[in-house]
């Protein structure tokens, strides 16, 4: 599927309908919710970093200019006014149509959540906000963002700037909870969410799980091991299956009981125990679910090297937020391209992307002076 195909995915008269809803263009005469949409669209598509100085020249440019479908001007100022105090949750619901669009367009409405967290640091002295995740750096603060993945696109994200979110229980337990598409599917997370409590929280919640616990956890076996003989993958020995409670920090057990998974690594001999409250998958199959979950780091270096997540256009909390929506919606019109088109590399992927929306607006303008771009069809094969 070319880029023209899909971008026009996002309908118009979505855009105008959130516009509406969420009341983002009150008070303003120019720098309207879909033109901002637009302007950092296109700038995070054609600049590694992004600045209000950058959005200056571009909202002025010709290609820009055809890309909204009118000229306009405006000064770096006003574009930073308008980012710092825009209705964040404008994107948050476009980021969501997005994903819903797009995912559809995967066939990917059954795939399964993988959930975990990155940060990015900034200097102490620019902002006010005390989240700091125990590094030996005093000068450097932390931005949290814990992000939910269906399938190839990420399809939530929470940011969090305050300290009590450095614990991945909190973090990681809200993310799941609050995310309408983990009751559709099943979530996979780390060790790092490691509270009975919201263990048996997610339980309740009705929110099917697989994960890691550590060896050394104490467990109330309920029903000893299920497996007639030991089971083997190309990674694992799998040893012993069993039902469990879970000793809590409090030294309660869990209301909940899970199933554990004991296994160990063929390369080093490490153990490892998996946990699921899912009674209905194979054995196997919740081994090679949980392997799946390192499909989100892969994501999160490719936020950081090649959508510079990194870097911080603005370090007001609201602008933060906007630009978070928006790498997001980017990294889902890239990851849709690349699958739909079969292209191995993200970087490779972004760059055919970035030449196909490049080679489109020539073509408009080559059509709107006169000209048939279709004499050098030869030159517009980007993949």
């Amino acid at each position: 599927m070319n880029v023209e195909k899909l971008l026009q995915l996002i309908p118009e008269n979505e855009i105008e309908f959130l516009s509406a809803e969420t009341n983002v263009n009150h008070q303003t005469k120019k720098l309207f919710g879909s033109v901002v949409f637009k302007l950092l669209l296109f700038s995070m598509l054609n600049h590694s970093k992004v600045s209000y100085r950058v959005m200056e020249k571009i909202i002025s440019s010709a290609s820009f200019s055809h890309f909204l479908g009118t000229k306009m001007d405006t000064k770096f100022n006003s574009i930073r006014d308008r980012i710092c105090t825009i209705n964040a949750v404008f994107f948050e619901q476009l980021f969501y149509k997005v994903f819903e669009i797009y995912n559809r367009q995967l066939l990917e409405e059954k795939a399964l959540i993988k959930v975990d967290s990155t940060y990015v640091a900034i200097a102490s002295k620019l902002v006010s906000w005390s989240m700091h995740n125990g590094r030996k750096n005093t000068t450097k603060k932390q931005i949290k963002y814990s992000v939910s993945m269906k399938g190839s696109l990420p399809c939530s994200v929470q940011v969090f700037t305050d300290k009590r979110y450095i614990s991945e229980d909190l973090a990681l337990s809200k993310c799941i909870i609050e995310n309408i598409y983990t009751n559709e599917s099943i979530v996979v997370f780390d060790r790092g969410l490691q509270s009975r409590k919201k263990i048996d929280a997610l339980n309740k919640e009705k929110k099917g799980f697989v994960t890691r616990i550590a060896p050394s956890s104490s467990i109330k076996i309920i029903k000893p091991n299920q497996l007639k003989n030991e089971l083997e993958t190309t990674t694992l020995f799998i040893q012993e299956e069993m039902v469990v409670k879970l000793k809590a920090t409090d030294r309660s057990w869990t209301e909940g009981n899970y199933r554990l998974i004991k296994a160990i690594k063929k390369s080093n001999n490490e153990k490892i125990y998996f946990l699921t409250n899912n009674f209905e998958l194979t054995t196997e199959e919740v081994t090679v679910l949980y392997k799946q979950r390192w499909e989100i780091e892969i994501f999160f270096k490719f936020l950081k090297q090649h959508l510079n997540l990194t870097h911080l256009v603005s370090r007001n909390e609201n602008a933060i937020k906007v630009i978070v929506y928006m790498t997001m919606i980017v990294a889902i019109l890239i990851l849709a391209y690349k699958k739909l088109n079969k292209i191995k590399g993200f970087k490779i992927a972004k760059l055919a992307f970035e030449i196909e929306l490049d080679n489109l607006m020539i073509k408009e303008i080559v059509i709107l002076s006169g000209g048939n771009p279709d004499k050098v069809s030869h030159l517009w094969n980007s993949t």
